[in-house]
């Protein structure tokens, strides 16, 4: 797949192409469902899928007093996009400016002139440009246009702002389904306090570059995708109260893990199964009793 981040660098050779638009944020099974008929309609008539999309929510310009947290990184948005079957990823830089280009001149200019898009394929509530003119029925006057209706799950619509309340909640199993994998946590594992050492289970913790969702203050299972492969993970997310905690943090405990130095890798956390609330002991002894009893409670999960 090849990546553009602007439209000053796309130079498309080819003479026509279909388009996909979209925020698509955590890229669920809705978003999945809009962009694989796309690379349908594509292959097709044997043209390249052009995907357009933006590199942050658009809220967090037009209004980012209420701005949702990001539920996927660009970084995993792109790795998806690509097993999707994407030919093009077209990442415009979402500000002020292009809040506010017209509906007419962003499609005449970007999106025919710049990416030769023939053809567009869009979800069933998308609409662009300034006032979010460009509704679908106002696409389908102007160019060829396939909207893609609502995905639904079990009778319930999938959306981004279902699936980030569940992951608040702690619901990772609902958070999966309609996200179409575990919901994930991407970090560089960076020092602390080495407490979980002392312990007896050495953690690693993770620095994230992102302000996306995380789940609710718990202990969940799941598995960490490192360098070395990939492991069963009892993840700790919260303030660590029994130490006197000072801010939210993400740690893990890797079953299994050889022990090789990991300082500075890049790591990503598959959140599967909440095990329980975050709560404070009385003793770092009754603490190392509880973490013992969630490693066996990953070890036996699938």
């Amino acid at each position: 797949m090849q990546v553009h981040f602007g439209e000053e660098l796309l130079r498309a050779e080819w003479t026509q192409a279909v388009a996909c638009l979209g925020t698509f944020d955590g890229v669920h099974l809705g978003h999945q469902e809009v962009i694989s008929t796309a690379v349908g309609e594509a292959r097709g008539r044997g043209l390249p899928l052009v995907l357009v999309t933006f590199d942050r929510h658009p809220a967090a310009i037009l209004a980012p007093d209420r701005c949702p947290k990001s539920l996927t990184p660009l970084s995993a948005n792109l790795r998806i996009f690509e097993s999707l079957g994407v030919s093009v990823a077209l990442i415009l830089p979402f500000t002020k400016e292009l809040s506010e280009t017209t509906a007419t001149a962003f499609l005449d200019r970007l999106l025919v002139h710049e990416a030769k898009a023939s053809m567009l394929v869009v979800g069933h509530d998308f609409a662009f440009g300034k006032g979010r003119e460009g509704t679908t029925d106002w696409l389908k006057e102007r160019i060829e246009t396939l909207v893609v209706p609502p995905f639904e799950i079990d009778g319930q619509r999938v959306s981004s702002s279902a699936i980030r309340k569940a992951i608040v909640e702690g619901d990772m199993e609902s958070a999966g389904r309609w996200l179409g994998r575990p919901f994930e946590i991407d970090g560089v594992v960076v020092g602390g306090q080495r407490l979980g050492r002392q312990l007896g289970y050495p953690t690693i913790n993770l620095a994230r570059a992102y302000d996306g969702a995380l789940p609710s203050d718990g202990i969940y299972a799941g598995h960490a995708h490192t360098s070395l492969g990939v492991f069963k993970a009892a993840i700790s997310i919260g303030v660590r109260p029994t130490v006197d905690g000072t801010h939210r943090s993400v740690e893990a405990y890797l079953l299994n893990y050889p022990g090789t130095e990991i300082y500075g890798h890049s790591v990503r956390l598959e959140v599967d199964h909440r095990l329980r609330d975050e709560v404070r002991f009385d003793s770092l002894e009754e603490l190392k009793v509880q973490i013992a009893r969630d490693v066996d409670a990953v070890a036996n999960l699938r």
